[in-house]
């Protein structure tokens, strides 16, 4: 049994007290969920309780500059505070001027630094320390995601349900009622002509578009095929939070005025299914999008109204449709149902003519060279490099050696010894932590490279979000050569995702990387970030130049996280200290 702190405060803000907790055994023990509900206990024995005074105050704090740092630790945020989305922050976005036509709303807004909160952000009342994976695919802690607004709107159609002190999952969503299983099979169905399912038709990585609480990802894991999930916080409240509380990849994002944070030729399948997107408004740019993120021979899956009635303006839509994808050379492979699927057919000759014929433009070369970072949508087609849509398993990609990291000056030895390393680190990484591997499911590797620490932890019952900085060389792509997922990201900025969503942070040199860059950028913003972004209990690694990992040991009390160093092996056979921090599980009583 390993104990953990909470505490509480006068609603004066004077003083935060803080309680020993103990968790009492694993919730596999006893029963389906076991007890993972904290006990008060004593140093000397659980009948009594013992308070515990830490100084930080609770104030609602805004980063200013020069930036200060209080005697007595981070300041905490209100109580109402607990879901702070700093970039997605609803009321800041009313105040701006927005296309609301193409829904620039929903995409991320980030506050002047002066507007961003400076303080701890809270969990709220009653939260629990999430169930594991995988009972957490069907059952998550209905305090840890206080909101029935999907249950009541979407209980018919099996996306979420009450179940006691639980949300359960039944597997359902919009156009899969009786499960994404069955929905699944049936698209394996349409793409190999009854043959087959969707890996045998080469599916290995999937982007999910308006996911709500992300069940298509989910079982999709058992075929092998990994998701990048994605919806935005709109008003399906909260359809993210659920996805990642449950242990399945996803983000904050939309598909509006700018391109989505992954690279070009990224994803065998684009899935839409009622995800309230206008494809064919705007002459098709963001079907343009899809075009730009697909690999050739990949499938756009629409399951959508359009694909299947013949009532309101839907046929109109639907002609627009596939004029948009006939002017980009896709070919319709299957209508079914509720469905329609096209593949994108890498037809240079077809593009080539259709650009003649002025229907659609082709991209110059020099744009799809850039990160795609707050790059506005371009209203022309990408040719993508490769010729033919991958056709490996992701056991072969992670293995395999990507040939066009050439191009990046890696050679075959120089990736091979880079993944010996990781696999070597990731293991006294688990040494050093002492927790069953259970213990955790979502994981952020801060800076990825070519995604050799993901793939290191590929044997483990995890998932990695692979974050490759905007500012950094784009080696993004090569991660998803690997058959592993990410998206591009400015740490000085904070991520498109929840409070208290991720199990463990990984951070190999991110931080140094951005102390050039001025306010918004210092290593106080980023700690707090990784602060908002990390579960009660989770681990944060860190690895960087010394005078770095001396500051954050200095400063990491003050944010309430406990502190180990280990000295590990660097790539270079040095020896460099590393953090293993935690979180302590703390809470506003």
């Amino acid at each position: 049994m390993r104990g953990y702190n909470v505490f509480g405060a006068t609603r004066s803000g004077k003083t935060i007290l803080v309680a020993l907790f103990l968790t009492v055994g694993s919730f596999y023990a006893g029963s389906l969920f076991g007890n993972n509900e904290p006990i008060y206990v004593s140093q000397s024995g659980p009948s009594s309780l013992f308070l515990f005074k830490f100084p930080n105050k609770i104030n609602l704090t805004h980063r200013v500059s020069p930036l200060v740092i209080p005697e007595t630790g981070m300041n905490v945020c209100p109580s109402k505070f607990n879901e702070y989305l700093p970039c997605h922050n609803v009321s800041y976005v009313h105040q701006l001027s927005l296309n609301v036509s193409r829904r620039e709303e929903l995409e991320r807004h980030c506050p002047p630094l002066e507007q961003r909160l400076f303080c701890l952000v809270p969990p709220p009342k009653d939260y629990k320390i999430p169930l594991r994976w995988p009972t957490s695919r069907d059952y998550v802690w209905r305090s840890n995601v206080n909101h029935t607004h999907l249950a009541q709107v979407n209980g018919g159609q099996s996306w979420v349900q009450e179940h006691g002190e639980f949300w359960w999952f039944p597997g359902g969503g919009t156009h899969f009622k009786h499960g994404a299983s069955e929905y699944i099979q049936r698209l394996g169905g349409m793409v190999t002509n009854e043959t087959g399912d969707l890996s045998s038709a080469g599916v290995v990585q999937v982007l999910d578009v308006g996911c709500g609480v992300a069940s298509f990802a989910a079982y999709l894991l058992p075929l092998g095929i990994q998701t990048m999930s994605l919806a935005p916080n709109d008003a399906h409240e909260n359809q993210i939070q659920f996805a990642l509380e449950r242990g399945v990849g996803a983000m904050i994002s939309a598909v509006s005025t700018k391109q989505l944070p992954y690279p070009s030729a990224s994803f065998e399948m684009v899935h839409c299914s009622r995800c309230r997107v206008d494809w064919h408004a705007n002459d098709g740019i963001l079907l343009k999008e899809v075009h730009r993120l697909l690999r050739p021979n990949g499938y756009f899956v629409y399951t959508s109204p359009p694909a299947y009635r013949s009532d309101k303006e839907y046929p109109m839509i639907w002609d627009k449709l596939v004029n948009l994808a006939n002017s980009m050379c896709w070919k319709l492979v299957s209508r079914k149902v509720q469905t329609a699927i096209w593949m994108k057919v890498e037809n240079v000759e077809c593009l080539k003519k259709n650009e003649e014929l002025k229907l659609i433009n082709l991209c110059d070369v020099e744009g799809a060279l850039k990160p795609s970072w707050q790059v506005p949508l371009r209203d022309c087609v990408q040719v993508s490099g490769d010729t033919e849509m991958r056709s490996s398993s992701l056991a072969e990609r992670l293995s395999k050696y990507p040939e066009t990291l050439r191009n990046k000056g890696i050679s075959e030895d120089e990736y091979a010894s880079d993944t010996v390393f990781w696999r070597e680190q990731v293991k006294q990484y688990w040494r050093f932590m002492s927790v069953n591997e259970t213990e955790v499911r979502n994981v952020m590797d801060m800076n990825a490279f070519i995604g050799g620490f993901a793939s290191a932890m590929d044997s483990y019952p995890v998932w990695v979000m692979n974050i490759v900085p905007a500012t950094m060389d784009d080696t993004l792509s090569k991660v998803y050569e690997r058959g592993l997922t990410g998206a591009f990201h400015d740490w000085c900025e904070p991520f498109s995702t929840y409070p208290r969503t991720y199990d463990l942070l990984h951070a190999n040199h991110v931080i140094s990387h951005y102390q050039s860059r001025g306010d918004g950028c210092l290593l106080e913003d980023i700690m707090l970030e990784m602060d908002r972004m990390i579960r009660p209990q989770g681990f944060i690694i860190i690895r960087d130049e010394e005078q770095v990992i001396s500051r954050i040991r200095a400063l990491a009390p003050k944010y309430l996280w406990e502190v180990e160093t280990h000295q590990l092996e660097n790539k270079f056979k040095k020896i460099e200290t590393v953090l293993f921090c935690r979180k302590r599980f703390w809470a506003i009583i």
